[in-house]
């Protein structure tokens, strides 16, 4: 039988009631939404993370190009970090570039070029009073800008696109991929609904409604702890996926969230791609286990993250998981 978590009056011992505020944790609200693009906008390109191959930039930018967009890449977007070949550049330069691109009143949104790692080594030293004061744009990505997106929602109050990069793979060479994202960008409307995939499954049934947040469970449980960092998820949808970890991994990662709290009160969850993380039904089996007690809707592969096609989620907006249906729903359009 379907439940509706919004008005669930259950008591459980493994989870205080979903949907529900307790006394350190408030409801998750909506963020304000930025405005739409339209052919013509300038748009920032920037690399907080990880280094960025220049064939496949140039690839992604001819498609931005081609939507009747004018793409702006910071300075040190390819600048190779002078020690750490993990990350892009230097940290004071994927600072730089992200300030400037943000504060540029030019720009109508801020897209990073790929994921990887070291966007949390710079969250702390941004100046967020100078990115609050430049006012709400677009800003595009997902993996390791999940802290961005988080610090974001947090600090700006501020609703994002978790969605494909300039120079990632899914963007390059999947249409599907591409198609949402412009759509997600210039008509929003007509992006509301998401899913089911073919391998979209109802875990827990029932109907959820709340604001979403979330994209990459690594960062979101590195982040606990720190400055700023949200303590729990009461009243939201989350949206949870990962690359490359292990099935003990995911286990320990959910494990950290839920010891913590994060999870309590939250509304729904929708479970994302697992991309090299194992054996398809050895991690199924740790994301139930650990998930399922909470009570609330939950489904399993709805399609979003590191798989070869992904859609756009918005994130800080109201809406409705029917994981009867298996389908995540958007009250509203995710930019005005």
């Amino acid at each position: 039988m379907s439940t509706d978590t919004s008005a669930s009056t259950t008591t459980r011992t493994t989870a205080p009631t979903p949907g529900t505020a307790t006394a350190s944790a408030p409801l998750v609200t909506p963020l304000t939404r930025p405005r739409r693009l339209r052919k013509g906008d300038r748009v920032g390109i920037v690399a907080p993370s990880g280094p960025v191959p220049g064939d496949r930039l140039e690839r992604g930018l001819t498609v931005l190009r081609d939507w009747g967009l004018e793409p702006v890449v910071g300075p040190h977007v390819l600048t190779p970090h002078p020690q750490l070949a993990h990350l892009a550049s230097a940290d004071e330069h994927r600072i730089r570039d992200f300030e400037e691109a943000w504060c540029d009143p030019s720009l109508a949104a801020v897209i990073s070029a790929r994921g990887g790692y070291g966007t949390q080594r710079i969250l702390d030293r941004l100046d967020w009073d100078r990115l609050r004061a430049a006012g709400p744009k677009v800003f595009v990505g997902y993996s390791d800008l999940t802290v961005l997106h988080e610090a974001m929602a947090q600090r700006l109050e501020l609703a994002t696109l978790h969605g494909p990069m300039t120079a990632t793979l899914s963007f390059i060479e999947d249409e599907p991929t591409r198609e949402h994202l412009r759509r997600s960008l210039f008509t929003p409307e007509e992006v509301l609904e998401i899913g089911p995939t073919a391998a979209t499954r109802t875990v827990v049934p029932g109907r959820a409604r709340g604001v979403t947040l979330g994209g990459n469970l690594s960062l979101l449980a590195a982040e606990l702890g720190t400055p700023h960092a949200r303590a729990s998820a009461a009243g939201a949808i989350v949206l949870l996926e990962d690359i490359d970890q292990p099935p003990y991994s995911l286990d320990r990662l959910l494990t950290q969230l839920l010891r913590s709290g994060w999870f309590e009160g939250v509304a729904g969850i929708a479970l994302g791609s697992w991309t090299a993380c194992g054996d398809p039904e050895e991690v199924s089996t740790v994301l139930r286990e650990r998930l399922e007690p909470l009570g609330v809707p939950l489904v399993e592969e709805l399609g979003f993250g590191h798989g070869p096609s992904t859609p756009t989620l918005p994130l800080g907006v109201p809406a409705v998981l029917d994981a009867d249906a298996c389908t995540l729903t958007y009250d509203e359009p995710g930019l005005l």
